[in-house]
Parts: structure tokens; C-alpha cells; sequence
């Protein structure tokens, strides 16, 4: 379950792994959820069972409210959440920190990492949303080339927010090390009780940190 954690504006769930963690993940929710979303609960208690640090934790906007999608006009709000519960996390350990993110909470985590690169050692993105559905000309994908640390997307291949072709496409745009991890079958909500998702996020990231 984690335990209730409070601090700095920042409210969520604080899940600890057996001995010293070998790693932190700061996970968020996306537009439509909070943190207690399916996906951010399995990924909890998965990356913790691997030796990872895990803050599952509520967006600003859905601090505000408890329900609906984020405005626009506070995403900035919402980076700032973001980058007090990376923060907070350091303040915990000193292993290498990912920022984490499901949609859209991952979206505004990969903007914040181009940003300001020394908030973070890598990304966990699941169910990038690479574009609006049935908008594939509004690609997501400006701040790409800025991305400096290791990056791992875990997408499904009946995402309707991306394809695997424009998904791969956009991969060409990040420069850094970055993995791209296909959940067949699945769409935006990956499925994570009845997929393989987190799993394969796990290896994906344990891969680019040499953790295992």
C-alpha cells in the first residue's frame, strides 16, 4: 500500500524497498486518473519489489479537484508539482532518480526533464501521448530533442494517441539513449493487470541502469 506522504505541496503514496534502494521513481498519474490508477499501482509495487525508491503521487490540478482534466494554462503548475516531488524524493536518497509519468503525467515530466536536465537521471514513460486521437498532425513532440537523460516508453499497439510507426518516428527526435518497449494488443490504459507492461518497464529500466 505505501505509506501517506506529505510534504512541500507534494501528497502521495511512499512505497520502500527492502535495504538501501538502488533507485527512485517519482510516478504520477495522467489526465483522467490520480494516483491510485491501476498502472501506478502495480508499477509501485513492482519497482519496489526490484529495489527502487517509489513515490506514487497527485498532480496539482487533481489536488485542486478530484475530478476532470487539466487546463492548459496551469501545466506549468503541474511541472512545478512535479519537479517538488523530485525534490522531496532526493531529500530521501541519493540514488538515480526517474521521473515517471502515465500520459499525460509523463508528458509533463518528459517537458520538465528538457527543461531543466539535472531534475532527473532518466524517464519512465507509459502510453506517451504522442498526439490527440484522430489528430496525428498535432504531434507532442517539440521538446524531444531536448531530452539528455536515458528514456524508456512503454507504449501499446492499439494506442490511439500513437501508433507504433508515428511512435518509432518520434524515437528518431531524442537523441539521448532512449527504449521503446511495444505492449501487443494493448491500448492506452495498457492493461496492466492482465498485460505484460510493467514487467517489461522493469527490465527495460533495470537494462539502461545496469541495476540488475
Amino acid at each position: 500500500m505505501g505509506e501517506l506522504f506529505e510534504r512541500d505541496g507534494v501528497i502521495g503514496d511512499l512505497h520502500r524497498p527492502d535495504g538501501e534502494p538502488v533507485g527512485s521513481l517519482v510516478l504520477t498519474h495522467g489526465a483522467g486518473g490520480n494516483r491510485d490508477a491501476a498502472i501506478l499501482r502495480r508499477a509501485a509495487a513492482e519497482f519496489t519489489a526490484a529495489g527502487l525508491l517509489v513515490l506514487r503521487y497527485d498532480l496539482p490540478f487533481r489536488q485542486r479537484r478530484p475530478k476532470g482534466p487539466p487546463s492548459p494554462s496551469t501545466a506549468g503548475q503541474d511541472r512545478d508539482g512535479i519537479a517538488a516531488a523530485a525534490a522531496a524524493v532526493r531529500g530521501l536518497s541519493s540514488a538515480p532518480l526517474l521521473l515517471a509519468g502515465h500520459s499525460y503525467g509523463g508528458r509533463q515530466s518528459s517537458m520538465l526533464a528538457a527543461e531543466r536536465p539535472e531534475i532527473c537521471d532518466g524517464l519512465l514513460l507509459f502510453s506517451y501521448p504522442l498526439h490527440p486521437p484522430g489528430k496525428p498532425d498535432r504531434a507532442r513532440t517539440e521538446h524531444l530533442p531536448d531530452l539528455r537523460c536515458p528514456s524508456v516508453f512503454v507504449h501499446g499497439t492499439r494506442d490511439p494517441f500513437g501508433n507504433p510507426d508515428e511512435m518509432r518516428a518520434a524515437m528518431e527526435l531524442v537523441t539521448a539513449p532512449h527504449t521503446l518497449v511495444l505492449v501487443e494488443g494493448r491500448g492506452h490504459d495498457l492493461a496492466p493487470d492482465k498485460s505484460d507492461a510493467v514487467p517489461a518497464a522493469v527490465s527495460a529500466v533495470t537494462s539502461a541502469f545496469d541495476w540488475g
